[in-house]
């Protein structure tokens, strides 16, 4: 809601709007854009140490601060064990990501097939970076592309949701405490025409949200020639095999549908279980899911936390009613539930899903459990490939079947006897690159070492070492005649 030019934010658990601010305008971005930019430069030349140097003085300054910013993505979360998680994982992006360009953006001079001529990589940064996040970790993914790219020697401006923005506050303190890094970091504040304005700036532009909105985005950035990285919605299948370990599979999924309320990309939102297993994984899931509670009325005791954002209460309520009314079977939840004025959904069990309900090919975004049975593993790959989605699955299995099978699934990132591993291994330079598939997002990988390369322009820097005359040269070319 707007008031006099202010954007009122609620809060999830109490349902009121606590907090507003004065969101910027197109015109600042354009500002701001400018002064990002001439700053850039000198950035890039310090070199990489200094960069390195800097972000480690970031790191140091938001541990000096995490009160202060645990307590606001709590109150704009409704979060407390999740935003533990999301906050230290900064520190570690700093620490891997400054390994990773030490390791990756000097390289050596190398020959070529060609006699005489030799190469070496150029990486040229682009200025500046446009980076607009989510609201369901405003922190962690605020900062998910902004730490490799200022490694990279780029600038970057950052414009979060305006459903959690408190958390912006304590930032703005934090750079006020790294004068060098705030020269080429800042935050800016609003809501799509912000972001709009951002893609319209930048040089290169990093979106993390819905499939809806990003579509947008890189229309406009397409529209601009400039670069584009995307990682959007997900309806992520699990897969049990024959012989899976069915104990550790009903574990694992009660996690990876759950943490974060099920509001992550990466949540599991369908199971897959053989038709002589459904039993007794149905049975032991039932029992994991019950240990998790509502995190009400004391937030830091339970383990489900309330909707952050309002909105998705009516999806996940017109998912449930679709598949109710089509027959499947409700085991435990099933409703939205109302508690000092926030909107909670308890975790959700199904079975007698099919894939002409909304809560097997849309996405849910919340702590929900499908679970379909099948007859053959090829049944089982060709469901799990039914969706217009492919962001990230996961598989439970003997190791070699279920490497096999994740092979034939359209998805980046898969798990193979546990659920939503790959966010965790982000600036790991041994792990594997992985895409989105699909409409879960379009660009280069977040993952692996050359992930840091996505915010560097690529030069191919030649030598020719040789004395005489190149083939193809005229005066050659002549002789050959």
């Amino acid at each position: 809601m707007t008031i006099q030019g202010r954007i009122g934010v609620r809060n999830p658990r109490t349902g009121e709007q606590d907090y507003s601010f004065t969101p910027n305008l197109p015109e600042d971005v354009v500002a701001l854009a400018d002064e990002l930019r001439r700053a850039q430069p000198a950035w890039q030349a310090a070199g990489l140490q200094h960069r390195i140097a800097t972000l480690n003085a970031f790191r140091d300054a938001l541990a000096r601060h995490a009160s202060a910013l645990r307590h606001a993505v709590e109150t704009d979360t409704g979060r407390v064990f999740e935003t533990a998680i999301e906050q230290g994982v900064a520190a570690v992006w700093v620490d891997r990501w400054a390994h990773v360009a030490l390791e990756t953006l000097e390289p050596e001079i190398t020959a070529t097939e060609t006699p005489g001529l030799v190469s070496k990589a150029g990486f040229s940064p682009y200025p500046l970076v446009g980076v607009i996040s989510p609201w369901n970790f405003p922190l962690a993914l605020s900062l998910m592309d902004a730490i490799p790219a200022l490694l990279a020697g780029c600038a970057v401006m950052i414009k979060p949701s305006e459903v959690t923005p408190r958390f912006i506050d304590v930032m703005d303190r934090v750079l006020d405490e790294v004068p060098d890094l705030r020269r080429v970091l800042r935050y800016l504040r609003g809501a799509g025409d912000i972001g709009a304005a951002v893609v319209e700036t930048s040089d290169l532009i990093c979106f993390t949200g819905s499939t809806a909105t990003g579509r947008k985005v890189a229309a406009q950035a397409g529209a601009r020639f400039i670069p584009c990285f995307t990682e959007l919605g997900g309806k992520d299948p699990a897969i049990l095999l024959p012989g899976a370990d069915l104990t550790r599979a009903a574990k694992a999924l009660a996690n990876g549908a759950t943490l974060g309320s099920g509001q992550q990309c990466y949540s599991i939102e369908r199971i897959y279980v053989p038709r002589g297993d459904e039993a007794a994984f149905l049975k032991l899931l039932l029992a994991e899911v019950g240990k998790l509670k509502l995190s009400y009325p004391d937030p830091k005791i339970g383990d489900i936390g309330p909707l952050t954002f309002a909105p998705q209460a009516e999806v996940i309520t017109r998912h449930l009613a679709d598949a109710v009314a089509k027959g499947a079977t409700v085991h435990c939840g099933g409703a939205i539930e109302h508690h000092g004025g926030g909107l909670w959904c308890p975790v959700t069990v199904l079975t007698g899903v099919t894939h002409d309900m909304q809560i097997m090919t849309e996405e849910t975004f919340g702590p929900i459990l499908p679970i379909m049975a099948y007859d053959t593993v090829d049944d089982a790959i060709a469901l799990a490939n039914d969706s217009t989605y492919g962001l990230s699955a996961a598989v439970f299995g003997p190791e070699e079947a279920a490497i096999s099978t994740a092979q034939q699934l359209c998805a980046g990132g898969i798990s193979v006897n546990d659920a939503g591993i790959a966010p965790m291994l982000m600036g790991d330079r041994l792990v594997a690159e992985k895409t989105a598939f699909r409409g879960s997002g379009l660009g280069g990988s977040r993952l692996g070492r050359d992930a840091l390369k996505r915010f560097m322009r690529k030069q191919a820097i030649i030598v020719n070492r040789n004395t005489g005359a190149s083939p193809w040269w005229f005066e050659t070319l002549r002789t050959e005649d």
